[in-house]
């Protein structure tokens, strides 16, 4: 989801202030690419049998190899694994951090308008977006900074609940039609496609127990930035039920490796990350892990 400088997207000031920039200078390094797959600069526009859409969630910033220039792409992120596993002929992934719905129709810097790699030739197309839409790099930011006053409370919550009406609620509920026109548009440019809408991983302990301050989330916030995604992943599942696509639920199948656990078991890094990856998004074993989500609902 995180956006970033440059010519692919912008960093929200938050996640920049966690140390972004440089999880993703780190791991921006190298070109990679997938056994039996094309990368998107090797494939013409709408021949590719498989294209990957989708923010930094599926680019996989900061995980080796690095690819895609700004849009920091992982030679590991899940549409590559998807492709190995999945023993597609062609593959095309244009996914590239920063991106929102708009980023569908429009160029970020050098990665054209990623819609525009589908044809009548796609046989499948994964879409992982939203996040971005609802602002996640700037709640991240946000929350870890209103911490330090109240490690112990909920200023985080505080903040976007003022006035009784709960801001981020109503960013979900904003993003829902954005996420629909994206799936439309989809569907007339690869009517023959398989399409899976991807769900975002569980990045807080599902059991709203934070660990402040390695990961510099209010004791209170746990639980409320925990429920928020939930309720982004419901209204992504909600608008690919009536798109009439299917659902990879990612976040069941990384219950228990979040931003607060060890760095062995850990599949979301943190703040600070310990594995290759920008802070509060997946690692190479996080993207696995999604993969093998995707993979199941591809196959369905």
């Amino acid at each position: 989801m995180a956006q970033a400088h440059g010519r692919g997207g912008r960093y929200g000031k938050g996640l920049a202030a966690l140390g972004a920039a440089a999880a993703l200078a780190a791991g921006a390094a190298g070109t990679a690419t997938a056994e039996g797959a094309e990368t998107a600069p090797a494939t013409p526009a709408g021949s590719a049998r498989y294209v990957a859409l989708g923010d930094s969630y599926t680019s996989g910033p900061g995980i080796p190899q690095q690819t895609g220039g700004d849009c920091a792409r992982s030679s590991v992120n899940y549409p590559a694994l998807t492709a190995q596993a999945l023993q597609l002929s062609s593959f095309k992934d244009v996914s590239c951090s920063g991106a929102t719905t708009d980023d569908m129709w429009r160029a970020q810097g050098d990665n054209p308008p990623q819609l525009d790699a589908l044809g009548r030739n796609t046989r499948l197309v994964t879409l992982g977006i939203g996040g971005n839409d609802i602002g996640f790099g700037d709640i991240i930011g946000t929350c870890a900074q209103l911490s330090a006053s109240d490690p112990a409370g909920a200023p985080c919550r505080t903040k976007y609940t003022e006035g009784g009406t709960d801001q981020l609620t109503a960013r979900i509920a904003g993003a829902a039609p954005k996420v629909a026109k994206v799936l439309q548009d989809v569907h007339k440019r690869a009517p023959l496609a398989r399409v899976v809408l991807v769900g975002y991983p569980a990045i807080m302990p599902e059991d709203g127990t934070g660990c402040f301050p390695s990961v510099p989330i209010a004791a209170g916030d746990v639980p409320y930035l925990r429920d928020t995604e939930k309720r982004l992943n419901t209204m992504l599942q909600v608008e690919a039920r009536k798109a009439g696509v299917r659902f990879a639920d990612t976040y069941k199948t990384t219950v228990g490796h979040d931003v607060c656990k060890p760095a062995a078991d850990r599949w979301i890094e943190g703040a600070q990350p310990e594995n290759p990856a920008a802070p509060f998004h997946p690692n190479a074993r996080g993207e696995a892990a999604m993969a093998t989500s995707v993979t199941t609902a591809a196959r369905r």
